[in-house]
C-alpha cells in the first residue's frame, strides 16, 4: 500500500513491539486472578464455587466481545479499539485491588473488575494478530508465531514476578501487585497512540460475515482453532494441578513446574518456528505437532513415573504452540479477503475450544473419582481431531490449487 511504503521500517517495528505488549497484556488478564483466588476466599469469606464463576465470566465476555467486534471493529477503527482495550484492561486490574473495598458485597466489585478486563482481553485477542499481519513484514508465519510467543512469556512472568512479590512483601500487599501490572496496558494505550497502523483490507472489501460462512475453508479453519485451544487448555489450566498431584508438591512448587514448564516450552516452540518457520510447510508443523500432542498426552496420562508425567506436561507445551498462530496465518495466507472479521470469528471459536477442553477433561476425571489421569487421556481425542482437520485443510487446499 503506498501509505504503508511511505513509513519507514523501523516505525513498524514499534507496532510490533506494541503488539507484543499487547500480548503480554493478554497474559496478565488471564493468569493474574487466578493466582489470588485462594487470597480472595481468605479475605473476603467468598465461596469457592462464586471465585470460579469469575472465571466463567471471563470466558464468556471475552467470547461475547470476539462476536461483537467482527462486526464493530472495521467501522470505528483499529486504533481507537486496541487503546480501549488496554485502558479496559488497566481499568479492570486496578479494579481487582480497589473495587472489592468499594461494595457492600466485595464480590459484586470482583466481578466488576473482570468484567472491565475482559473486554479489554477480548478486543486485544481480536485486534493484535490483524494489527501485526497488515504490517509490511516478509515471513509473515514467523512473525505471527514470534507474537504469540510474547503470550507464553507473559504468562511465565506473571507467575514469577507476581510469587515473587508474594514471597518479598506477602500475601497482604495483593492489591499493591495489581495495580503495578495495571501500569502496562496503561503505558501500552499511549504507545499505541503513537505507532502506524494499518488494515488488513479496504473499506468494503473485506468478506462479511454470511459470506465466509458459505465457505468450506472457513470451517475448516474454525475447526483446527476449535482443536487448537483445547490441546492447548486442556494441559496448562490442569497443569498446575497434575504436578500437586502427580509430585505431591506444594501449590507455589506446583505453578512453577507446572504452567511455567508448560508456558516456557510453548514459547520456545513459538520462537524457534518463528526463526525457522520460513523453510517449513505450516500445515505439515501442525500435523507433526498434532502427533506430538498426542504422545504427550499419553505420557502424561499413562507414566507411571510422576517425573515422566511431568515431562508429558513440558511436551504438551511445545507441541502446542505453533497451533493457534499457524492457523491464523493459514487462514490470512489462504483468506487474505476475510479481513478482521474472519480473526474474529477465528479467535471466537480458538476460545470455544479452550474453554470446553478443560471443562471436558474435568468432567472425565469426575467420573473416574478425580483422577486426573483418565482426564487427560480423554484429552487425546482433541489432537486427534486437530490432526484430522489438518488433513482436510491440505486436501481442499489442493483441490483449490493453492500450495
Amino acid at each position: 500500500m503506498p501509505v504503508q511504503e511511505a513509513i519507514e521500517p523501523k516505525r513498524w517495528r514499534h507496532t510490533q513491539y506494541a503488539s507484543y505488549l499487547g500480548y503480554i497484556t493478554q497474559a496478565i488478564v488471564n493468569n493474574l486472578s487466578p493466582l489470588l483466588f485462594l487470597i480472595f476466599q481468605d479475605v473476603f469469606q467468598i465461596p469457592l464455587e462464586k471465585i470460579t464463576l469469575l472465571v466463567t465470566v471471563n470466558f464468556c465476555v471475552q467470547l461475547s466481545v470476539d462476536l461483537i467486534a467482527a462486526r464493530f471493529v472495521d467501522k470505528i477503527g483499529y486504533r481507537p479499539c486496541v487503546v480501549a482495550a488496554h485502558l479496559f484492561a488497566a481499568a479492570g486490574l486496578i479494579g481487582l485491588g480497589v473495587f472489592p473495598w468499594l461494595f457492600p458485597d466485595p464480590f459484586l466489585g470482583l466481578l466488576l473488575a473482570v468484567l472491565l478486563y475482559a473486554v479489554g482481553g477480548g478486543l486485544i485477542e481480536v485486534l493484535i494478530s490483524p494489527i501485526v499481519e497488515a504490517c509490511p513484514t516478509e515471513n509473515k508465519a514467523s512473525v505471527m508465531s514470534l507474537l504469540h510467543s510474547f503470550y507464553c512469556w507473559g504468562t511465565v512472568g506473571v507467575i514469577l514476578l507476581s510469587t515473587l512479590f508474594f514471597q518479598v512483601f506477602g500475601k497482604a500487599g495483593w492489591p499493591v501487585l495489581t495495580v503495578l501490572w495495571a501500569l502496562l496496558p496503561l503505558c501500552n494505550a499511549f504507545f499505541f497512540t503513537k505507532v502506524p497502523i494499518a488494515h488488513l483490507t479496504e473499506d468494503g472489501e473485506g468478506l462479511p460475515i454470511r459470506k465466509l460462512f458459505s465457505m468450506k475453508l472457513f470451517w475448516v479453519f474454525a475447526a483446527l482453532m476449535v482443536a487448537a485451544g483445547a490441546c492447548e487448555l486442556s494441559m496448562s489450566q490442569w497443569a498446575s494441578a497434575f504436578a500437586e498431584s502427580g509430585l505431591g508438591v506444594s501449590k507455589t512448587v506446583g505453578d512453577l513446574a507446572g504452567p511455567c514448564f508448560f508456558a516456557i516450552l510453548m514459547g520456545c516452540a513459538r520462537v524457534i518456528y518463528a526463526k525457522f518457520g520460513d523453510r517449513l510447510n505450516l500445515l505439515n508443523v501442525e500435523l507433526l505437532s498434532g502427533g506430538l500432542c498426542v504422545v504427550s498426552y499419553l505420557l502424561a496420562a499413562l507414566s507411571p513415573n510422576p517425573l515422566l508425567a511431568l515431562l508429558g506436561c513440558g511436551l504438551c507445551g511445545l507441541s502446542v504452540g505453533v497451533l493457534w498462530p499457524g492457523t491464523f496465518s493459514v487462514a490470512a495466507r489462504h483468506c487474505p479477503k476475510g479481513g478482521t472479521a474472519m480473526f474474529a470469528l477465528l479467535a471466537l471459536f480458538g476460545d470455544l475450544g479452550c474453554s470446553g477442553g478443560p471443562t471436558l477433561v474435568g468432567m472425565v476425571s469426575g467420573l473416574w473419582g478425580g483422577e486426573l489421569k483418565m482426564g487427560l487421556l480423554f484429552a487425546v481425542v482433541f489432537p486427534v481431531f486437530l490432526i484430522v482437520s489438518a488433513l482436510v485443510c491440505k486436501r481442499l487446499l489442493e483441490v483449490r490449487g493453492d500450495s
